[in-house]
Formats: C-alpha cells, structure tokens, sequence
C-alpha cells in the first residue's frame, strides 16, 4: 500500500524480535529505514531479510543509546545521510527483574536506563528533525505501566514503562504546535526469540498467561501492525493516546 511512502523512520533495536519485524514492514510500505542494535551480529542479519527483499538498512550497530552521545550520533548521522526525520520509533530496551526488597541498586538503575533514558536520549536529538516538517514519535510501552504481575518482580520495569507513558503524553503537548504526534504502544507478553523460552515452558506459559483472555502470547507482527497504523498518515488525528495490545489481560 506504500502508506510511508517517502518518509524515513528511524527504528531502534533493529536486531531484535519486534524491531526487525518493524523494519521489514515499514520497508515494504514505503519508508526508508534507519536502524540500529548493540549486537552487531543481529542488526547484520535484519539487513540481510531485508536485502533479500531488496531494501537497504541504513544505520549501524553496535550502538548503545543508553550512552547519550552515541544517541546524538546516531539520530544526527541519520538526518544528515538522508535530509530528514518523519518517524521516530522507540522500541529497544532492555530490564533487570526482582522483588523490591531484592533488587540491586546495579539493577534497578540498569533498568531506568536502558528503558527510559535511550527514550528521551534519541527523542531529544530527533526532535528538531521531526519538527521541520510535523512527524510522529513512537514509544513502546508495556501493560506493565498499568498492574503489576505476580510472575516476576517488575518494579523497576513497571517504574520505567509507565514513565515511558507519562512521557509520551508530554511530547503530544509540546508537540501539537510544531505538528509533531506521539503515540505509545502497551503490548502484553509477546512471543519473540528471546521470550521464546519461557512461553515454550508449560510452567512459565501458564503464569505469563494467567489472565490473558485470548490464552496466547502477542506476536511481533500483531504490535507493529499498530504502530505501522500510527505512523501513517490515517492516524494524523491521534496523539497522546496509549494503545494497549494485550489479548485481553487489562480487561479483568
């Protein structure tokens, strides 16, 4: 349908599960893709899906956007290759889980940095871009910013996926004027490699499951389908919002 046609959307963590799903869609509607990943080897193999469908990922890895700098560069080298900024789609991180009392310090500060703080590092240095010609800024929440679980300790992940929310809303005010939207995206437990172990688990399926009323896992497609929609121009009158794509476990 070529509905980002034109329009180069940069992609974080290109190597992973939704964010080489994300990559190949968004190619194949139209968008030139930026990416970038901290494993070299995974970033690498998303530009070889996507050559094979005659695509070219543009970006690098590894990249750390946790470190600001190496944030500014990567946003910065993107605009200058390709003149421009259209989407911004946040989706890499990385969490440490367990219980409050049990959690270290090390930990809880991983956590807030490489899921909040790569968030604002790359949404900073874009914004100016986006603002050139009104964009949209994209971030990957979690139902974890709305309950708690009791499969695992999530504080600092809950912490940092509902600031992630928050935030989002405020880029959609400080936005609106410059015609730049901001969306955030909740997925529940989504089946990717790196989850793959734990929803094959028939233990760990049922507690990951509890509660979901379609009784399955999301898969990457069924997240970035949404965010393909929200980055198009079909969504140009949606802003602010968080959508939740969970299978139902926030109905309860």
């Amino acid at each position: 349908m070529n509905r980002l046609a034109g329009k180069v959307a940069l992609i974080t963590g290109t190597g992973g599960g939704q964010g080489r799903v994300a990559a190949l869609q968004f190619a194949r509607e139209g968008a030139t893709v930026v990416g970038c990943d901290v494993d070299r080897a995974a970033h690498e193999e998303t530009a070889r899906l996507m050559a094979a469908e005659g695509f070219t990922l543009h970006g690098n890895a590894p990249v750390d956007l946790g470190d600001h700098e190496q944030a500014r560069r990567w946003v910065e080298s993107s605009a200058e290759e390709l003149g421009r900024i259209d989407i911004l789609y946040n989706n890499a991180s990385a969490a440490k889980f367990g219980g409050v009392g049990d959690m270290s310090i090390e930990d809880w500060h991983y956590t807030i940095r490489n899921e909040l703080d790569l968030i604002f590092f790359t949404t900073k240095y874009a914004w100016r871009h986006l603002g050139v010609r009104g964009g949209v800024v994209i971030n990957i929440a979690s139902t974890a910013a709305w309950g708690g679980s009791k499969a695992a300790g999530i504080s600092a992940h809950s912490a940092a996926k509902g600031a992630v929310v928050s935030f989002t809303r405020q880029l959609a005010v400080e936005g609106a004027p410059l015609g730049i939207r901001a969306v955030s995206i909740s997925p529940g437990f989504v089946r990717t490699p790196g989850t793959a172990a734990f929803v094959d688990n028939p233990v760990t399926r049922r507690i990951i499951l509890d509660g979901v009323l379609q009784d399955r896992p999301g898969e990457p497609e069924e997240v970035v389908s949404l965010a393909l929609y929200v980055a198009s121009d079909e969504a140009r009158f949606m802003t602010g919002s968080d959508l939740v794509v969970d299978g139902g476990l926030l109905a309860i």
